[in-house]
């Protein structure tokens, strides 16, 4: 049984939040809190699995709440909040401090039923989340300061290719990952194509603060960019994004087909794509997560002749997608998020030397 405490200043929040996950035989709420003083109380006595934090609170807002308790005493929180483009980047933060997952309150296109399915979901796979790895390792910054560390060579990439492509995958915890992963590229990495499961809300928003923290440039995606070296494209959400060939390299193209493993964008649309054109051209990596998208598609990534990666399970806060693709057997290396930014360097160097030689 998973048991949950929720967090939200409004009673008839908590109610309903509760109400949702009642009718489920695996979940029970074990207490409600209107604020985060009270939750503190409630933690000690009822030891819940998951907490439910809304964001916007009197007292102490769900932010600072978050940050307090995922240095004292790490618990997988799934927020619950009014998730408009003004909350988007509180929701962000809320997710780089150690959030498992953001779900939004319901609103005028977005049901009690849809919040159900979605929230039913969150916490359940908040239950299995790894939070010890959200406190480490850390964000790198803007400059790259101690990428060295992590196996990346101060040098970068010689002479990067526009027929060269990274494709990355993830989701439940992919937005950490990424912040750890994304600023120790140097800045003439080959283009990189990332699909992140997030809602339309967000994508733009992640795709900024990225940018920030990157010595690439990130962008969200649009239709016909072209993929260029030192550039990061990160899906939009809500649309499925591949790349196609062009007269001098790849371009992406933004779909509005259906949903594939229950998620658009989907990894397997992008890496499909990727095998289809690029070959042994380019690299894939699939992150942390839950369920198996990505999985099949980074398998025909390495049949085509691409250098394929799966995140390890101690540094996956969701060791779901990753698991997957290690059991097709399609990942060429599976090591920790610390190693892959060395690990993608030295293969593009070695495929560079193996082409003069």
């Amino acid at each position: 049984m998973i048991k949950v405490l929720v967090v939200d200043d409004s009673l008839f929040d908590r109610k309903l939040i509760s109400f949702l996950l009642n009718k489920q035989e695996d979940i029970e709420v074990v207490g409600m809190a209107e604020d985060p003083y009270e939750a503190r109380q409630l933690l000690a006595e009822q030891k819940p699995d998951v907490i439910t934090l809304d964001m916007l609170m009197p007292r102490m807002d769900g932010l600072t709440f978050l940050k307090k308790l995922m240095k004292y005493l790490p618990i997988p929180v799934v927020v619950v909040s009014s998730v408009t483009p003004a909350n988007s980047k509180r929701a962000l933060r809320a997710l780089a401090a150690g959030a498992i997952e953001v779900i939004s309150k319901p609103k005028e296109d977005y049901g009690a039923g849809e919040m159900e399915q979605d929230l039913v979901r969150a916490v359940r796979t908040a239950s299995v989340a790894n939070v010890i790895s959200h406190s480490a390792p850390g964000v790198l910054h803007k400059a790259g300061e101690h990428a060295n560390q992590y196996g990346l060579s101060d040098r970068g990439i010689h002479g990067p290719s526009k027929e060269e492509v990274i494709a990355i995958g993830s989701s439940t915890g992919g937005t950490r990952a990424l912040e750890f992963l994304l600023p120790q590229l140097p800045e003439n990495i080959p283009g990189v194509v990332v699909v992140q499961h997030m809602p339309p809300v967000f994508t733009k928003q992640f795709a900024m603060r990225l940018n920030t923290l990157c010595r690439v440039e990130v962008v969200e995606a649009e239709h016909g960019d072209k993929v260029l070296p030192g550039k990061v494209f990160i899906a939009p959400g809500d649309k499925h994004m591949i790349i196609d060939e062009s007269e001098d390299g790849f371009e992406i193209k933004v779909i509005d087909t259906g949903k594939v493993n229950h998620h658009r964008p989907s990894v397997d649309v992008l890496f499909d794509s990727v095998a289809r054109v690029a070959g042994s051209k380019a690299t894939g990596l699939i992150l942390t997560g839950m369920g198996a998208d990505g999985a099949k598609g980074l398998l025909q990534m390495k049949r085509t002749g691409a250098y394929t990666i799966a995140q390890d399970e101690k540094s996956s806060v969701v060791y779901g997608m990753p698991r997957e693709a290690a059991k097709l057997g399609a990942a060429t290396d599976i090591i920790p998020l610390e190693r892959i930014s060395g690990a993608i360097v030295e293969h593009l160097e070695t495929k560079k030397l193996e082409l003069i030689a």
